[in-house]
């Protein structure tokens, strides 16, 4: 995950935990769905790189369509 992108979740779980409209409840359920994306994005990012290891072929396809 880029930093910004690691960042904005950060401020998003920091305004959510502050935030006095969302129930204990809203906000272990917020921070569970920020905590699968970030799974998600994770296992993408290592899919993505063992993709490239294949072949510089591969790697260069997937620079062309701006994954890596």
């Amino acid at each position: 995950m880029s930093n910004s992108n690691l960042k904005h979740l950060e401020r998003i779980k920091e305004n959510i935990d502050k935030s006095t409209e969302l129930t204990e409840e809203e906000k272990s359920n917020s921070f569970k769905h920020i905590e699968e994306w970030y799974a998600e994005d994770q296992a993408w990012g290592t899919f993505i790189n063992e993709l490239a290891k294949i072949s510089p072929k591969v790697e260069a396809i997937l620079a062309e369509l701006g994954l890596i």
